[in-house]
């Protein structure tokens, strides 16, 4: 296969993971298996919670493409556990480290993108029940969670001061 081909699959598996994690976020984690999910949502002693058996459910998907991938040659299903992969490196750095501080680390976020994912996901901790919470996207959330309001009204502002 193709550099530029296995590339792009990669990258659209990254993305279509973000619909994926979201579904899964509310209709499953905030549904069937809130008896997991729970333990993020709550005050809890030590590094491990319960919710941390879904990066092992998680995991999953991404090793049987890779397992397959190689197996019967399938660059393409390869291509999709690395979408898969790369996404897990992404929730775990921002989710895990930068938003929960599991590991301890020294940042700021002074990106406005990353303040707004970061406001949106505080938000969605604001609820410590199954149901009421918003915000269960990774990659993306509505411009609403920007903390300093959206930027049209920033350049309006900017523009009344000159």
């Amino acid at each position: 296969m193709e550099y530029l081909t296995f590339a792009l699959i990669a990258i659209a598996t990254f993305f279509f993971m973000e619909g994926v994690a979201w579904f899964t976020h509310k209709y499953i984690m905030h549904g069937i298996l809130w008896v997991w999910h729970e333990s993020h949502h709550k005050p809890h002693k030590g590094f491990w919670e319960k919710n941390d058996l879904f990066f092992i459910l998680f995991s999953m998907p991404a090793l049987a493409a890779f397992y397959f991938g190689y197996a019967m040659n399938w660059s393409w299903l390869t291509a999709i556990g690395v979408g898969i992969t790369a996404y897990g490196i992404f929730y775990i750095t921002f989710h895990d480290i930068i938003v929960h501080r599991r590991v301890k680390i020294k940042f700021v976020a002074k990106n406005r993108y990353l303040q707004r994912m970061i406001r949106a996901h505080k938000i969605h901790h604001k609820h410590l029940e199954k149901e009421g919470a918003e915000a269960f996207g990774f990659l993306y959330a509505p411009k609403k969670y920007d903390p300093f309001g959206t930027s049209e009204k920033k350049l309006h502002d900017s523009s009344l001061k000159q």
